[in-house]
């Protein structure tokens, strides 16, 4: 075994492998960036070596400076984790003539199956089965546009050297396409360094069922079985479970042959999974190979009782698998959700910001949490925006998925926007519960996973008046008595008017008194609230009713937890509002941090409402800015390559009706 591990990524996945090492006595070395200097891998670890500047491309992609670091520490192995350098064939290459160990597979391997088209040919030649597509290397729009004409629309377009739902695009029409295909082409160039794609028939209602393979140095292969990755959005998994809901044992059987069959085609070593997609009727094609360790791998190690992780570090060392296909067997079923820093009711936007607040489920024997963050972290634009993966497990589905819904309700986050509340809902939609999956299952249930935005209560107005009339009163403190904002008068307090926005509704609601004694105005009658508001936590009785959490106010937006309740207001100041500019529909603005990576539109442009004009990449994905309304483009304030910040005016549009 290695006395010293060099990780070569972030995340959960980086705290997963230190924790990993830890147990088996083996030192480890984390590498960060300056956007990560005070990340929760580098807490963890034993040693910690700077790689560059915050995008990507400037660290961790940067294979040399990666192996710089393992030369200076005296690292023997790399574990790459996945994304990044996980699945670079030349990375691994790099590490032998270094004499270091790659913790994956043999570069050959990375390299028949990281080319997704050549991966397919030689599928082909193993004997398994592929779905219908263009698999060559011919890339100009013109004939790539022919061959999905010829498939028949819908379609799929695939960087061939991509995973992970990016450099990915669905196409339902001829028209649509090779716009489709210069945005997935710049998105494969810019997360894997490739924009090469392949195109395929998009199969209707398919559901997506991989199977984990692990190979060895001495020629042993197994699969430790299947897991259904069906639930999806934007081709990115959100929900994981194994095994797959209704396989049957003759169907596992043959795609766990195929898989196997698939892997030892390329002389695989080390953890892969071996990607398919199967129709309602049972059939099932060849998808992909990801030749490295998958984000939903804990589901499998849940029904399984092994540590892929630790395999991993025992083929790297030479040692053989520590099971038999015959040793392993299927205990009970596990289910993972992906706890990302987005704001689902916007179309996924990710989001950016400092934890404040986090609170999450306590791990036990059925609830695992994999983190990569901690309370006081920040989620940044230039990675992943992940927080945590949520895994449970039980004797049934039923048992499980109860876990789960007990455990998301434990989920609470200010600081950031995250995905709690659309996973809560997710979980409980009767096709999930009913295992009526399909990839496009979020899709089909969309009317169920919409925001009921409900409005909030009385006493919840009263309690956000309060904070909010507490937070702004005390804007000057430390300073000077005279920027306080508390309503002092001679004699007694003034009554302060809080504007409250929550969704659609604003209310003005009056304030009166302090120091722990409040009386809110609502309507025709007054709450009365008593208790503590500290810097960022309260304990208030609303009406008798105790209620205490923690809070957030930043740059009028004031966000609070109370038990169960999470609620997110924005504080107007009428000061402020008034020295706006109006509603004129006069400019598009940044929905999030990011990179402007194309504009699309000729200044002076007459356009529709809807028509794409300019693309922003945030978190290694892709996102189309449209136009809100009919309109002329009159100019752009930005150029491509710049980095925005959150809000900033990118274009200025006159609408047609202003």
């Amino acid at each position: 075994m290695f006395d010293k591990i060099l990780i070569a990524n972030r995340g959960e996945i980086a705290c997963r492998v230190i924790a990993t090492c830890h147990r088996l006595g083996i030192a480890t070395v984390a590498v960060y960036s300056d956007a990560d200097r005070d990340a929760r891998h580098v807490r963890l670890a034993d040693e910690a070596v700077r790689i560059g500047p915050a995008p990507a491309a400037d660290s961790y992609l940067r294979g040399e400076a990666i192996l710089e670091a393992a030369r200076r520490t005296g690292a023997q192995a790399i574990h790459p984790g996945y994304g990044f350098l996980s699945e670079n064939a030349g990375f691994a290459r790099a590490c032998a003539e270094a004499g270091i160990v790659f913790i994956g597979p043999p570069a050959s391997a990375i390299d028949a199956m990281g080319d997704k088209s050549a991966a397919k040919a030689l599928m082909q030649q193993a004997g398994v089965p592929l779905t219908p597509g263009y698999h060559g290397e011919r890339q100009e729009p013109a004939f790539l546009r022919a061959q999905a004409d010829a498939i028949g629309y819908p379609v799929l377009i695939k960087a061939s050297a991509g995973g992970g739902g990016k450099g990915m695009r669905r196409v339902e029409a001829s028209a649509d396409f090779e716009a489709a295909l210069a945005s997935c082409q710049r998105e494969a160039q810019s997360a894997f360094g490739n924009a090469h794609v392949l195109v395929e028939k998009y199969i209707e209602r398919p559901r997506h069922i991989e199977i984990q393979v692990f190979g060895d140095g001495h020629g042993n292969m197994v699969h430790l079985f299947e897991r259904d990755c069906s639930v999806q959005r934007r081709h990115q998994k959100v929900l994981e479970e194994a095994p797959a809901p209704g396989m049957s044992e003759a169907r596992r059987a043959a795609m766990g042959q195929a898989a196997i069959d698939a892997a030892r085609a390329v002389g695989y070593v080390g953890a892969g999974t071996v990607e398919f997609i199967a129709a309602p009727g049972g059939e099932f094609w060849f998808m992909e190979m990801n030749t490295r360790l998958q984000v939903e791998h804990p589901v499998t190690e849940m029904i399984t009782g092994t540590d892929l992780v630790e395999w991993q570090l025992r083929v790297a060392a030479g040692q053989p698998l520590p099971r038999t296909q015959a040793q392993l067997r299927i205990q009970g079923h596990a289910i993972e959700a992906r706890l990302y820093a987005e704001d689902a009711d916007r179309g996924f936007l990710p989001s950016t910001g400092r934890l404040h607040h986090l609170h999450l489920p306590a791990a036990g024997a059925h609830v695992r949490v994999d983190a990569g963050v901690e309370q006081g972290d920040a989620i940044t634009a230039y990675y992943d925006p992940m927080i945590a993966k949520l895994i449970v497990h039980d004797s049934t589905r039923e048992r499980a998925l109860q876990r789960l819904q007990q455990a998301l309700g434990h989920c609470r986050a200010l600081g950031v926007t995250t995905n709690a509340d659309f996973l809560r809902r997710l979980v409980m939609t009767p096709a999930f519960r009913d295992a009526d999956l399909d990839t496009a299952l979020i899709q089909r249930e969309h009317a169920a996973l919409e925001v009921a935005r409900h409005a909030p209560h009385a006493h919840d107005w009263a309690l956000a008046a309060v904070l909010a009339a507490s937070a702004t009163g005390t804007a000057g403190r430390g300073g000077s008595p005279w920027a306080l904002a508390d309503g002092w008068r001679l004699g007694t307090a003034a009554p302060r008017q809080v504007t409250l926005q929550a969704g659609p509704q604003r209310r003005t609601l009056p304030v009166h008194g302090g120091d722990g004694h409040w009386q809110v105005r609502l309507e025709d009658d007054t709450v009365v609230v008593t208790g503590t508001v500290g810097i960022d936590a309260f304990a208030l009785q609303v009406a008798g009713v105790l209620r205490r959490g923690p809070y957030l106010y930043q740059a009028g937006d004031l966000q609070l937890l109370a038990g169960a309740s999470a609620l997110r207001l924005t504080l107007h100041d009428p000061v402020a509002d008034a020295a706006q500019p109006g509603d004129d529909d006069s400019g598009l603005l940044a929905p999030m941090p990011g990179r402007v990576v194309a504009l699309l539109a000729e200044p002076g442009t007459r356009v529709a409402r809807g028509t794409p004009l300019l693309v922003i990449e945030a978190m290694k994905m892709e996102h189309t800015l449209q136009a809100h309304a009919d309109g002329v483009v009159e100019g752009y304030r930005v150029r491509s390559g710049d980095q925005v910040e959150d809000g900033a005016v990118l274009v200025d549009f006159q609408a047609a009706d202003a």
